[in-house]
């Protein structure tokens, strides 16, 4: 079907350019006009190959839109609708200043949807892997409640927030990740290419091998024999592990196993609170109920254990037990959390009490990252210097007793 570009004037008297597909231009322009708009020019664009039209849609479905590119996007919807502008014209400014071709995209499908009656809700619903539960129902709260700027502004706090904390973490763990990857490819250099060198003149020498020489003899026997077999088991165990993850029971016992963890556990215990709170918080603040919140809060957490709790904790709010009581009925929720709840729902400022227990974890989280890596980095050297110094053990006390024998 061929590609009209169009110009329009809108029902405000602005100008407004686009494309749309039809069979002819009379029906691009009685779509234009169905659409509510005066058509100025209708003109057929060059209609692309059949190969030309694949690769772009691949290239966009292949672009992913990262969190920055989510915040910027975000700031400026939230400028331009407190500016005044329609949501029409935010997204054909958003459609055309946009770099990111998906979001580009996006902005095109939203402006289409919106125009055939939808809500911004079930517009941005449409792009799930884009917009998050999250952002799509802090989206619906805006419009439903009329402040739609407001919860915007909140929601790029909630973004940025989200953002840092996992970037911290990141950038915490990048250091050992490094460190376990130089230790195994150094395990899987001096095991593979260096021991077998002198395999053969260890097995002729006449005298007793040390036990470090006789280790990796029998590491090397071991991988040369068993090698392909034990690669084997491990594709298959961690297409296994994958499979599990993907079951509901699964899932389950590693995110509780994480939150058990020994060094890691408090982090994602304390990451976990933090934006449990931040979240509880912002939506409140913008007039969500609070059994809808938990429903947000269960499929944005990250994390089934805690899922788990705030499913338990709705059906105990339905029976009318208020929510501190629920709270302190609850794993996975520290003392801190339960007491503020309780606190902020005695004297009605729960919103306050809940965003300085997501300050407070911000903080812990930052000690936290800073405390992981003094307490991992000694040890993953002292791994590092105990696989280097066994394999030059393991060659060298050989040799030195050649050279004893030698001089003798």
């Amino acid at each position: 079907m061929p590609s009209y570009f169009y110009q329009v004037i809108t029902e405000t008297g602005s100008t407004l350019t686009g494309t749309l597909e039809a069979e002819s231009p009379g029906q691009a322009q009685q779509k234009l006009v169905a659409l509510g708009y005066i058509p100025v020019s209708v003109t057929e664009g060059k209609r692309q190959s059949g190969m030309a039209a694949w690769a772009e849609e691949m290239e966009i479905s292949l672009t992913s839109v990262k969190p920055k590119d989510l915040i910027l996007f975000t700031k400026q919807f939230r400028t331009m609708l407190k500016a005044g502008l329609s949501i029409l014209e935010v997204l054909r400014i958003l459609e055309n200043q946009t770099e990111n071709k998906k979001l580009k995209r996006i902005c095109s499908q939203m402006s289409a949807d919106i125009k055939q009656g939808k809500t911004m809700f079930e517009a941005f619903s449409a792009h799930p892997k884009v917009f998050t539960t999250l952002y799509r129902n802090m989206i619906m709260a805006g419009e439903q409640s009329g402040s739609l700027p407001e919860v915007l502004h909140r929601l790029v706090y909630l973004i940025e927030h989200e953002y840092k904390v996992k970037s911290d973490i990141k950038s915490a763990l990048q250091y050992p990740v490094t460190v376990l990857i130089v230790l195994g490819l150094a395990f899987y250099v001096l095991l593979t290419f260096v021991i077998p060198k002198f395999v053969g003149i260890f097995k002729t020498i006449k005298i007793e091998l040390p036990w470090p020489t006789k280790v990796a003899i029998g590491m090397y026997d071991f991988f040369a024999a068993y090698g392909l077999i034990l690669l084997g088991a491990i594709i298959v165990g961690l297409f296994l592990f994958y499979k599990l993850l993907k079951t509901k029971a699964g899932r389950l016992a590693w995110d509780r196993f994480w939150l058990r963890a020994p060094i890691f556990g408090p982090l994602f215990t304390k990451a976990a609170m933090a934006r449990f709170a931040a979240i509880f918080a912002i939506l409140q603040a913008s007039g969500v109920s609070v059994l809808m919140i938990l429903d947000i809060l269960g499929g944005t957490i990250g994390n089934s254990a805690i899922t788990l709790e705030f499913e338990r904790i709705k059906e105990r709010l339905k029976e009318g037990r208020g929510l501190a009581a629920p709270f302190r009925q609850a794993k996975h929720f520290t003392p801190m959390v339960i007491n503020m709840v309780s606190v902020g729902e005695e004297s009605g400022n729960l919103e306050e009490m809940l965003q300085a227990v997501a300050d407070h974890y911000d903080d812990e989280v930052e000690y936290a990252v800073a405390g992981l890596s003094a307490a991992i980095n000694p040890i993953l050297i002292l791994g590092l210097a105990g696989v280097v110094g066994f394999f030059a053990l393991a060659i060298y006390m050989p040799m030195w007793d050649m050279t004893k024998m030698l001089k003798t």
